[in-house]
């Protein structure tokens, strides 16, 4: 299809999302949306950011330090890449861990599945704010329900995922290898009470992203394979990112994942090989730090969506009382402590903790990874990578960036974000 036209970030385990306007009022002054055109200022002038790698490297080693057998970060700007990678990617073979190998990005993938969504949108193929039932009729039985309320985790659908892994190692074992079909996962969802009224409250569900891969396929005629290969992956030349569900293997040079049980000092649980059958178009795109970091900044500078469809995505309103948190359509924002915003998504699916970000202006990305999950202390750590990237260092009006006296930027903290329920 063609194109159209710091150091510390403190992460817990909690999710978060909001979304753009458009739907049922909300209510509460941190409820208001914030528009792009709001954003701080202070991201126009990147080259005042000198990223601190060192600053990097030393959140990459906080996630090993709790529990991560490796963890890598890549940060792209105008001035060239820079990388980081400790640890391991393999336990056994002691393979170093490689800034090159793919790994499962979890939840990602919802920014890829809003992406397809919204290009169809500008097609005229699907209204945001058109019921779901007028696309897939019979799938809900709230009617009221609409495909922005998915988008923005605002549906009020229960997040089915909350009782399979109530039980960490068992949960992933008795899903490993099955493989889901769509309706299927939406009626594990309807078992439960709705979480809130359709557009009434923000609560994070998968569900809301399975239903939207199912309204992909409906409206393209074919799998969501086909829209992330043909609409993303071929377009930006994404040479290291796939979606095989339900295939188990990650080809190539690979990350491999552990999985922490719930009990303190059980061992570690492979869980590489798996279909992620149970997240499908909710979490189940495999990638590299270089493809995240092209696609999440291809996105942020209007190479995937019209200005009106990029408008929506990033258009966001407040999740917490902080005023750093927020998210629009598919897309989180965090504001760092210089001052620049950053757009992307978080991903945490069975050995895996992903983070990719990019400036608004999508000049400046970052892409971090760590092997392993259910350990909320790394991902708080591997989290710390976006502040000393993003905000790092400046140099001093009367210095070269290479010769200047730097000084670090004040803290500051916010909860991090998972994706699909953990125990501790």
């Amino acid at each position: 299809m063609p194109l159209s036209p710091h150091r510390r970030l403190a992460v817990s385990v909690t999710v978060i999302a909001a979304l753009a306007g458009g739907f049922a009022p909300l209510t509460g002054a941190s409820a208001a949306p914030v528009a792009p055109s709001a954003v701080p200022a202070a991201d126009g002038a990147p080259a005042t950011h000198v990223p601190d790698m060192d600053g990097v490297a030393a959140a990459l080693n906080a996630a090993m330090a709790k529990g991560a057998p490796g963890a890598m970060a890549r940060y792209t700007a105008p001035d060239g890449v820079r990388s980081r990678a400790v640890g391991v990617r393999d336990r056994v073979s002691g393979a170093p861990m490689d800034i090159d190998a793919r790994f499962r990005t979890g939840s990602v993938s919802k920014t890829f599945s809003t992406v397809v969504l919204l290009q169809l949108a500008d097609e005229g193929r699907v209204e945001l704010d058109r019921p779901v039932g007028h696309y897939l009729p019979g799938l809900l039985p709230d009617e009221r329900v609409t495909v922005r309320h998915l988008l923005a985790h605002r549906s009020g659908l229960a997040d089915y995922t909350e009782a399979m892994f109530a039980q960490t190692v068992p949960g992933f074992e008795a899903v490993r290898n099955r493989v889901f079909g769509y309706r299927e996962l939406v009626g594990l969802s309807l078992t439960e009470p709705p979480t809130t009224e359709p557009g009434a409250a923000y609560k994070y569900s998968n569900t809301n992203f399975v239903v939207v891969g199912m309204l992909i396929e409906r409206l393209t005629g074919r799998p969501v394979a086909d829209a992330y290969q043909r609409r993303i992956i071929k377009p930006l030349g994404l040479r290291h990112t796939s979606y095989v569900h339900p295939d188990t293997h990650i080809e190539g040079l690979r990350v491999r994942g552990y999985l922490h049980p719930d009990e303190a000092g059980a061992p570690l649980v492979d869980s590489t090989e798996q279909t992620v059958s149970w997240a499908q178009s909710a979490g189940a795109v495999i990638s590299s730090a270089a493809d995240l970091n092209t696609f999440t900044g291809a996105l942020m500078r209007g190479r995937l969506l019209s200005p009106a469809m990029r408008e929506a995505m990033t258009t966001v309103t407040p999740t917490d009382t902080t005023s750093t948190r927020f998210y629009g359509l598919g897309l989180r924002r965090y504001d760092l402590s210089c001052g620049t915003p950053v757009y992307g998504h978080t991903g945490t699916v069975q050995g895996y903790y992903t983070y990719a970000f990019s400036t608004r202006d999508g000049r400046r990305s970052l892409s971090a990874m760590a092997n392993t999950s259910n350990r909320g202390e790394a991902n708080t750590a591997l989290g710390d990578t976006l502040e000393a990237a993003f905000c790092g260092t400046r140099p001093t009006p009367v210095a070269s960036a290479r010769t200047a006296t730097t000084a670090t930027r004040g803290a500051v903290s916010l909860p991090a974000e998972r994706d699909l329920p953990e125990r501790r």
